[in-house]
């Protein structure tokens, strides 16, 4: 049996949901230009690798706070089908599908909020998520704090090998270990694994990709 991984953003999308999710809040009137300003400004600082992750959600995550969860819950259904479901490549969808044939174990492990991944990930039929979790009150809504290890990085790492570990495997439980994806921010784990691929990559992971001899593919349409 083997495993595959995927990163979610700029790979099984075309496209960031976590700068999406602002955009769309921002055109609704929910957040003012200033917030979407910034959230662009840590993008850049993403894609360049410069990201303070903890600065990051520390912003990003607090105008959760500011929403009970069936209000978050009826703005994501509106998000999905005006920014979401547009970007998702058919591309995406059959590499998925080759895998499920497969009879892989399929993961998409992300550095993007559970809030928001979680329905990309039921919409692209994967049922196993790794991705940065959010800290509930009692009522179940979000307090604009994360929880745990950020699978971000490193932490990618971190949280894969303890997802695994809750199932009594480790990596090399599997015959093939695949990691698609398009970030030099993702070579701590494309590096631990048997088949890393990058798809559609940024011009550092291409870089590497070649001089490693990596397999590059582009999931777009």
């Amino acid at each position: 049996m083997n495993l595959a991984l995927f990163d979610l953003d700029h790979t099984l999308i075309a496209g960031d949901s976590d700068s999406e999710w602002p955009k769309f809040l921002t055109q609704r009137g929910l957040l003012n230009e200033a917030h979407q300003r910034q959230s662009e400004a840590y993008y850049r600082q993403y894609l360049d690798g410069t990201l303070d992750i903890d600065r990051f959600l520390a912003f990003q995550l607090k105008p959760l706070a500011s929403f009970e969860r069936t209000e978050l819950d009826a703005l994501h259904a509106e998000y999905m089908r005006e920014h979401i479901l547009p970007i998702i490549p058919d591309k995406a969808r059959a590499i998925l599908a080759a895998h499920q044939a497969a009879g892989d174990v399929i993961v998409i492990v992300t550095a993007t909020n559970r809030f928001i991944t979680e329905p990309i990930a039921r919409e692209l039929g994967v049922e196993n998520l790794i991705a940065i979790e959010l800290e509930q009150d009692e009522a179940g809504n979000f307090t604009g704090r994360p929880s745990g290890v950020p699978s971000f990085r490193d932490g990618k790492i971190v949280r894969v090998e303890a997802w695994l570990a809750e199932r009594g495997e480790t990596l090399a439980s599997y015959e093939k270990v695949f990691f698609y994806s398009d970030s030099h921010n993702d070579l701590p784990l494309l590096s631990r694994v048997s088949h890393p691929v990058a798809v559609d990559p940024d011009s550092a992971l291409l870089a590497h990709a070649t001089r490693q001899g990596w397999p590059v593919i582009s999931l777009r349409d």
